[in-house]
């Protein structure tokens, strides 16, 4: 495994125009202003310079359907969005864990395009594999059961189907219930399994993988392919900032910026 190489961020000249951004586990809330204005800063002064953005999952902290979409602070960002999206960035979308629920509404409003999980594309001569990352979690057991449960159409009509403030209670509740659970877990057991990476390298040979969910920020060069996992961001719980982006530029290199 090998240490990301830092880049900072805070000049944007000094940086060569970008293919795409890559970004995930914002996990933005209204209870953390600190992380929302980096968000928001992020879009204004580094997203808009490239040509591509992709959010790997796990943007909101939760979302409980498109119905919420216009909430002050929900507004806020997704306004944030349609900007730089009216600019002439293409803004491209992969559901996470916290905000699978994210609709046509949402993607309308922002101008985003829903992508699966996972992804393949051919930029700037690399062919990468996008995914949020957490269907490779296949030792989780318990999770997987539920992440097939939740993603299911069936079981999301009816969840949506419930009143808006009861859906937030409900997945308070999970959220709760959730973190108890980890606390019980071995951090491998929530890491991704070296076979179901494997397995999705051989689907898609001589690919780069890129994903996020584990905040387990780093690159590995494995004997499959090469394999980037997105940081997590936090500004608020912690005395040092955390948080950051992959780049890809046009001759095909990928670095990661923090902030």
């Amino acid at each position: 495994m090998n240490s990301p190489v830092q880049h900072q961020g805070s000049s944007v000249e000094a940086q060569p125009k970008s293919v795409a951004l890559f970004v995930s586990d914002v996990h933005l809330s209204e209870a953390l202003p600190r992380t929302t204005n980096q968000f928001l800063d992020f879009l204004h002064h580094h997203a808009i310079h490239t040509e591509r953005l992709y959010l790997l999952g796990d943007l909101f902290e939760y979302w409980a359907g498109d119905d919420d979409i216009d909430h002050p602070y929900h507004h806020q960002i997704i306004q944030a969005l349609r900007e730089i999206a009216e600019r002439g960035v293409q803004i491209f979308w992969i559901a996470g864990n916290r905000d699978f629920l994210v609709g046509k509404s949402f993607a309308e409003r922002t101008k985003t395009q829903l992508l699966e999980d996972p992804s393949i594309l051919l930029l700037a001569n690399r062919k990468l594999i996008l995914s949020h990352g957490d269907h490779l979690c296949t030792d989780d057991v318990n999770y997987m059961a539920f992440r097939s449960l939740v993603r299911q159409e069936n079981w999301q009509q009816q969840f949506l189907a419930k009143p808006l403030a009861e859906r937030k209670a409900i997945i308070e509740n999970m959220r709760q219930a959730s973190s108890s659970a980890q606390q019980d877990k071995s951090m491998e057991i929530m890491d991704v399994n070296a076979s179901a990476v494997a397995a999705l390298h051989q689907q898609f040979p001589n690919s780069v993988l890129i994903h996020g969910h584990t905040h387990r920020h780093a690159i590995h060069d494995e004997a499959q392919g090469l394999r980037y996992v997105l940081p997590d961001w936090d500004c608020d719980n912690r005395t040092q900032h955390r948080g950051g982006w992959l780049k890809l530029t046009q001759d095909g290199a990928l670095n990661f910026i923090y902030l």
